[in-house]
């Protein structure tokens, strides 16, 4: 393949969809939580068509898998946090007699269980997985009686 646009170098068709500034788009969606799929009905694309940007735009393909990345890591942050418990300021904010109060606040989440089994079972799964593989060593003598 030449440097030719996609379209130009497939030949038949019609022209691509695709344009550079989609590189920027694509990891700013991708940060954000977006799938493939969510990703292609922003630029109004089959997934197929996704598919086929992500193997003829190199640039593309990698935004793809960077803000994949960094949402990723959000999340496991959010998961670690959940298993240890965590506290953070806030602003608690009433009405008292017609008079709006904001009384600053520290809110305390305890550990959460299922988060930190969770946690477990993938970072430690020698020790936490639920099947646990057990090697058997030594001889064993089988012997066989003849009525």
């Amino acid at each position: 393949m030449n440097n030719e646009s996609s379209s130009e170098s497939r030949g038949v068709g019609r022209p691509s969809k695709y344009r550079p500034e989609f590189v920027e788009q694509a990891e700013k969606l991708c940060r954000l939580g977006a799938t493939d799929w969510e990703v292609a009905d922003f630029f109004e694309v089959n997934i197929a068509t996704l598919y086929r940007w992500k193997n003829e735009h190199e640039e593309f393909c990698d935004a793809l898998k960077s803000g994949k990345v960094a949402s990723d890591e959000r999340v496991e942050r959010s998961l670690y946090s959940r298993a240890l418990g965590y506290e953070h300021d806030e602003v608690d904010i009433r009405v008292i007699d017609g008079v709006i109060v904001k009384t600053p606040i520290r809110k305390f989440y305890p550990p959460d269980t299922t988060a930190a089994i969770f946690w477990l079972k993938n970072r430690r799964p020698e020790k936490w997985r639920d099947k646990q593989e057990v090697e058997q060593t030594g001889n064993i003598t089988v012997t066989i009686k003849q009525f």
